[in-house]
């Protein structure tokens, strides 16, 4: 039996159907099998093997691009799972994109060594400021693995700590939305001031090497992406793990009744906290991999605006399917370094155009759109 469903905004959402068996289907692993071909194969020799006038070369510029997109489509992944599937809408994970990437953006500046341009073992802006030593926070900034398992517990401690807090209190809707929202932009504040330690407006950039490796080599990049893309596919597979396991069957049923759901027996702070905690960690992950491949990390990161668009991308993409808000950010990013090149000055228009044509013509989004035409072929 199947059950169609209703957010609070009244919005049709894919079908509660019961999936048993494998994770997916003949056609679906195939996909997945073509995409790290793709990102770890074909990829890397279109650019580094291919000479620039060969028709299929890849350009450095593209690869840049193109992992800082799978970037942002990890970011859509996460929102996808504690928005689309659990119904709480966080205007805060650019927080948690921008912790993530500060926790890295600490180890590659202490990889610059004495090559920055006081020729210290500190950070220039530390000298600039006149530090004598490093600030008790930066203690593990000399060890990689430090800082990744920072890059994990700082975002996954704070989202802890918070959503404790807010889903005890049962807060929810508008106005759990205007709460991350508020604690990202105090973030922001925070991180801008330079006693802080964190180099104020201008953030972390002018990296040099990580792993003792030199960064601004095309190996360097493309390995860079090819790990980008090797995380977005697990992150996805474990997504559909999670909403096919008796834990997403729970979370849909929060995001649809929620009240109900307690009537039966199940407590929704749990599942709700893990969830919001998982989704954190992942745009963390994203934001760790993100700054080595564009080379700054500064507090616009935690922008209201930043935090708006990955919300805009799960929209986009469709949300509650997984693969929608991955489409959806490719989609709207791409359309934007477009539009930022030909059409600079309209961006923001079409941005806010496409957001307000989806939320009245494509409630499911582009993912949507596709499986319609899919059912008027069949």
């Amino acid at each position: 039996m199947t059950t169609t469903s209703l957010n609070s905004a009244g919005t049709l959402l894919p079908p509660l159907t019961p999936r048993r068996g494998l994770l997916l289907g003949p056609a679906g692993w195939s996909a997945v099998l073509a995409a790290l071909l793709v990102v770890a194969v074909l990829v890397p020799l279109a650019n580094l093997a291919l000479p620039e006038g060969h028709v299929l070369h890849v350009s450095d510029y593209t690869v840049s691009l193109a992992g800082k997109i799978l970037c942002y489509a990890i970011c859509a992944l996460a929102m996808d799972l504690i928005w689309g599937y659990t119904g709480i809408l966080s205007l805060g994970h650019g927080l948690f994109f921008a912790l993530g990437g500060y926790a890295m953006g600490m180890y590659l500046m202490r990889q610059i060594g004495t090559d920055g341009q006081y020729k210290s073992e500190l950070p220039d802006f530390m000298v600039f400021l006149n530090w004598k030593e490093l600030p008790w926070h930066w203690s593990w900034s000399d060890s990689f693995i430090g800082q990744m398992a920072l890059v994990v517990l700082v975002p996954g401690v704070l989202a802890f700590v918070f959503g404790w807090f807010a889903f005890r209190s049962r807060i929810k809707g508008v106005y759990f939305s205007i709460i991350t929202q508020a604690m990202t932009y105090a973030a922001m504040l925070l991180f801008f001031r330079n006693e802080t330690g964190f180099g104020g407006n201008n953030g972390f950039t002018d990296f040099k090497r990580i792993l003792d490796v030199p960064i601004a080599t095309p190996q360097m990049r493309v390995l860079l992406f090819a790990l980008t893309g090797c995380t977005l596919i697990g992150f996805y597979l474990l997504g559909r793990w999670i909403v096919h396991s008796k834990f997403g069957r729970v979370l849909q049923a929060i995001r649809d009744a929620e009240t109900r759901v307690m009537f039966t027996g199940y407590n929704p702070l749990a599942y709700k906290l893990g969830i919001w905690c998982l989704s954190a960690v992942m745009c963390a992950v994203a934001g760790a991999l993100y700054v080595p491949q564009v080379g700054i990390i500064n507090p616009s990161e935690m922008s209201a605006a930043a935090s708006i668009e990955i919300a805009i991308w799960t929209a986009v993409g469709g949300r509650a399917s997984l693969i929608g808000p991955i489409i959806g950010a490719v989609f709207v990013n791409g359309a934007k370094s477009w539009f930022t090149v030909a059409f600079p000055e309209f961006w923001l228009y079409f941005l806010g155009a496409l957001f307000i044509a989806v939320t009245l013509f494509l409630p499911q989004g582009i993912i949507g759109l596709l499986r319609k035409a899919t059912e008027k072929q069949a």
